[in-house]
């Protein structure tokens, strides 16, 4: 393999995924903020057996994991931070089954998250992430 291959595959699939994750964490707290408003998940939370003040720690968390993760700002330590919050939010949907799509949300994509953040805790933040080169390349480990 070529090192543009190893450059591409390595190093370009971590930021994909990076961003992506950044993304899903800015339209949840995106979601509590406009949409079901913070009156709105404050309830949802108390419903579910959390304190109703804990959605605010939680949309902090996701807004600024969202913004550390697609600038790429200590992206394995924020990945691994977010982590306790999904295993919060596996406990509303475990009862509704495998599947997303059924009544409720099942636990299937909060699981997919969990493992998608550890992934990339794993692997790093990938190519221009901040405080990397600026051109985004460290050597490739054999």
């Amino acid at each position: 393999m070529s090192r543009f291959d190893d450059f591409a595959s390595q190093e370009l699939g971590a930021t994909v995924l990076r961003v992506a994750l950044g993304a899903v964490f800015l339209a949840h707290a995106g979601a509590k903020a406009f949409i079901f408003t913070f009156a709105g998940t404050e309830q949802f939370f108390e419903a579910h057996g959390f304190p109703g003040w804990t959605a605010w720690p939680v949309f902090l968390a996701e807004l600024l994991g969202g913004l550390a993760l697609v600038a790429g700002f200590r992206t394995r330590l924020v990945a691994l931070g977010l982590v306790p919050v999904m295993l919060g939010a596996l406990k509303p949907h475990l009862a509704n089954g495998w599947m997303f799509t059924n009544a409720g949300g099942g636990w299937e994509y909060v699981a997919f998250l969990i493992l998608a953040l550890v992934t990339q805790a794993l692997i790093g933040g990938g190519a221009y992430a901040l405080g990397r080169s600026p051109a985004g390349v460290r050597p490739v480990r054999r």
